[in-house]
């Protein structure tokens, strides 16, 4: 996946994430964010990278983006492999 697909992606995970009941709220407490900086760093892939971090933390929020967006459950994961920060780690 191309960066800047895995960005589109992640832009539409945060829209998800802010439109579902009281997971905005999490969301913003788990990043220590207040709404106006996540409006202002919605672009930055790095911060994007952490959306997709949030996203991943549950198979519930998981299934519930891709089932909403029509994507495949493995989209997220892919997505934040290809942002800032995704990169399997290398343990040797």
């Amino acid at each position: 996946m191309r960066q800047d697909e895995a960005e589109t992606i992640a832009i539409r995970a945060l829209g998800w994430i802010a439109a579902e009941e009281g997971l905005f709220e999490v969301f913003l407490d788990a990043t220590g964010c207040d709404a106006g900086e996540v409006r202002a760093r919605a672009a930055d892939p790095d911060f994007q990278g952490a959306v997709l971090d949030f996203l991943l933390l549950s198979d519930q929020h998981v299934t519930g983006f891709c089932d909403a967006a029509g994507l495949a459950y493995d989209v997220p994961l892919r997505a934040r492999a290809a942002l800032p920060g995704g990169g399997a780690p290398d343990w040797t």
